[in-house]
């Protein structure tokens, strides 16, 4: 059985080149935080969670909406490609490389626009109270 056949991915975002390629877009049920040290990035009641499947099977991700922000960012010289999410714009905070945010998705994304998430090896995430 393959990505492609399994019924838990029957309504995954698929890359139409290689079908293989895939994401799954889940709201997170409980509040998450996330926090650089002691500075509040984020607090959100609203955010997803992507599970994706690529080369690999890459670690979930928590995407928070911008609303949900609290500090400011800087914005970083950088940008990719991915051809299930669009081109994602980097961020800072404190000078420091932390996290990216897709401004404007593939239209299959859409869920995902203004959603920041960040690196788990330079953020605390809580998720739950």
């Amino acid at each position: 059985m393959t990505a492609q056949t399994m019924p838990a991915f029957d309504t995954a975002i698929r890359n139409p080149e290689n079908p293989d390629h895939l994401m799954v877009i889940k709201d997170v049920p409980r509040r998450i935080r996330i926090y650089q040290g002691a500075a509040l990035l984020a607090d959100s009641i609203n955010a997803v969670r992507v599970l994706e499947i690529g080369k690999s099977f890459y670690d979930p991700v928590i995407y928070v909406p911008e609303a949900d922000l609290k500090t400011r960012f800087g914005y970083v010289d950088k940008s990719t490609h991915c051809p299930i999410k669009g081109d994602a714009s980097y961020i800072s905070h404190d000078g420091e490389e932390i996290g990216w945010v897709y401004r404007s998705p593939v239209p299959m994304a859409e869920k995902l626009a203004g959603h920041y998430a960040f690196w788990p090896s330079k953020v605390r995430i809580i998720e739950g109270e």
